[in-house]
């Protein structure tokens, strides 16, 4: 039998998401056979996670627990006309990388799922009808997942913009093949997207 407080160790990493019982057996005897330091840090690490990371209170982006709001919504070179839409916070960080945006964004906390008990309440909805008129919003870009509970969020945030604001812009990230895939390999929600954002030559 292994010693009890390697086993909780492993059991404890078990509750991470893609991480199996022999996945958590090596990651638990990896930092076993590491420095001691290594488990401080990330011991110090996730114990500071809850109290030093917060929600803003405008954009629902993550933030530095003595932030005010987000820097990507304060910033004085960010254009609070145009609104980025996306399901989760660390979808931000993969659009700012490209470094082409310079808008502001809007994290809903998910996504509609009936099976998963998400309902349109319970997403940041109201909140971002709420920054329309304040921040004199031109253009909402909607920016949520490829997949059906994605597609349906979609759908209902372009229904209910445009019956609040049928003059607003409502526009969807391009959507198709990427670089560099088969087509046999393509899902079937990326071909269709694909033939429905097809383009002239």
């Amino acid at each position: 039998m292994l010693p009890q407080a390697l086993s909780d160790t492993i059991e404890s990493l078990g509750h991470l998401p893609g991480v199996g019982p022999r996945t958590a057996e090596r990651y638990a005897y990896f930092l076993f056979k590491s420095s001691p330091r290594l488990s401080t840090d990330i011991a110090e690490a996730l114990v500071n996670l809850h109290t030093g990371v917060k929600s803003c209170p405008v954009t629902f982006a993550l933030i530095d627990n003595d932030e005010t709001v987000s820097p990507l919504y304060s910033a004085p070179e960010r254009d609070k006309s145009t609104i980025l839409v996306v399901e989760e916070p660390l979808d931000i960080y993969a659009l700012e990388q490209t470094k082409q945006y310079r808008g502001t964004y809007h994290v809903l906390g998910g996504a509609i799922s009936p099976i998963d008990g998400i309902t349109p309440d319970q997403l940041h909805i109201k909140e971002l009808l709420d920054r329309i008129v304040p921040d004199q919003v031109k253009e909402i870009i909607i920016a949520t997942n490829p997949s059906v509970e994605g597609e349906s969020t979609a759908l209902l945030l372009q229904k209910t913009l445009h019956e609040q604001f049928p003059h607003l812009k409502v526009t969807r990230l391009a959507r198709g093949l990427p670089l560099g895939v088969d087509l046999s390999y393509a899902d079937q929600i990326t071909l269709s997207a694909a033939l429905e954002n097809r383009t002239n030559l």
